[in-house]
């Protein structure tokens, strides 16, 4: 069933996401990346030598400086592929790795490679801070020291939460509704949990931690989520970053995790033996001016809602990664052109077992893990149309439209 050129997941897994500080603030990413692309090899029942290209999404280039750059081949190298495997870096901020899905399909497509691989690994806690200035001598002034855990600020540019925060209100997109957005995805995110939707062995793979003394540690369970979280907790945070309406609270943790998934033809998928888990129908790129980046994802899925020739209205499930609250929000109202009763309806769809501000956003890895999260959902409903969307530092933004089949099923 389905077209022979149609292009499939055949495997798609992630890490549990860590909280700033938590379990995982001293591995570095490219072993967190290594980790999830044996995870996602094993499940696909492929050899290494199966790989011909893999897409590796990174933002914090100063974490990757700790290793020597060159992350996406020294963690694929690490995991057991074999040398001969072309990888990239991507660097498109928040969207890296659903950008390295795009990429990916695009040799697919050409017909340069046969299976692909394309992977998101951030880990924020283990940014360093970067002393310059010191290598020619700076005579009696002193060296320049900068703390590169500094995803929401640019030199020269506004920050980004008081971008989305300014743009938000200019959409009638309140703090309160923000807030109210952040709670809910927080309750939302421990329902799912509850339902055994986050449970190792779907999405999330439990990993093993080696410890300096006693036994490794199983890390099975996103870190960052905050089952506590209350209405009235929520409000009584103060703005950051100059931003009217973001708080610590409707925004995600600064995380760590790594998120991967295989794609291929599906007319391959069938020759090696492999079941597809979803079919990608269409991606998209946009970009705006930067202060427009809680209006990208909207942009971006209604780009890639036409090159699929998929109407919103025929859309099951979103899913539009949660920066901050206002990205969703401020995205479906546009997608809704101002009416209320369809974006009610939109709002309903999205982002139903919680966001990244529960589960956690490190940076490289979200937009690989939003896709497979609307995979996943849309296989526990029986199939069904979804759309997913991102937006990255400076109003970037990428977004793909995913469907489950009777052949996936």
């Amino acid at each position: 069933m389905g077209n022979q050129n149609d292009i499939v997941i055949i495997s798609a897994a992630r890490t549990p996401f860590s909280k700033f500080g938590g379990l995982l603030k001293q591995i570095h990413s490219i072993e967190l990346g290594a980790m999830i692309i044996r995870e996602v090899l094993q499940r696909s029942g492929l050899k290494g030598s199966d790989i011909d290209e893999v897409y590796y999404g990174m933002c914090i280039q100063s974490e990757a400086a700790l290793k020597y750059n060159v992350v996406a081949r020294q963690a694929m190298l690490h995991a057991g592929l074999p040398p001969e495997t072309l990888s990239l870096t991507v660097d498109r901020a928040c969207c890296s790795s659903l950008a390295a899905v795009q990429l990916g399909r695009k040799s697919l497509l050409l017909d340069e490679a046969k299976v692909c691989m394309a992977v998101g690994a951030e880990n924020m806690s283990n940014t360093p801070v970067v002393l310059n200035g010191h290598r020619w001598g700076t005579g009696l002034g002193k060296p320049e020291m900068v703390d590169h855990l500094n995803p929401i600020m640019y030199v020269g540019f506004n920050s980004l939460a008081g971008d989305a925060g300014a743009v938000a209100l200019e959409y009638d997109v309140s703090r309160e509704m923000q807030d109210a957005w952040a709670y809910a995805s927080q309750m939302k995110y421990q329902a799912a949990k509850a339902a055994g939707k986050f449970r190792p062995g779907e999405e999330v793979a439990a990993i093993e931690l080696s410890q300096k003394k006693g036994d490794p540690v199983i890390f099975a369970e996103d870190e960052f989520p905050k089952p506590n979280t209350t209405p009235e907790g929520l409000a009584k945070l103060p703005p950051v970053y100059g931003s009217a309406t973001v708080t610590a609270g409707n925004a995600p943790g600064l995380d760590a995790g790594a998120s991967a998934l295989i794609i291929t033809k599906r007319a391959t998928a069938d020759a090696l033996g492999v079941k597809p888990l979803g079919v990608i129908l269409s991606v998209a790129s946009v970009a705006s001016a930067p202060r427009g980046i809680a209006e990208v994802p909207a942009f971006a899925i209604q780009k890639a809602l036409d090159r699929a020739s998929v109407q919103l209205e025929n859309v099951d499930l979103i899913e539009i990664n949660e920066a901050f609250a206002a990205m969703p929000l401020v995205s479906t109202k546009i997608l809704a052109d101002g009416d209320q009763t369809k974006w009610e309806e939109l709002l309903a769809k999205t982002n139903p077992n919680g966001g990244a501000i529960a589960i956690g956003h490190p940076v490289g890895a979200s937009g690989a893990r939003i896709l497979m999260t609307a995979m996943y959902e849309l296989r526990r409903r029986g199939g069904g149309v979804g759309v997913v969307g991102i937006c990255g530092g400076l109003a970037q933004g990428d977004a793909a439209v995913i469907s489950v089949d009777e052949s996936c099923l």
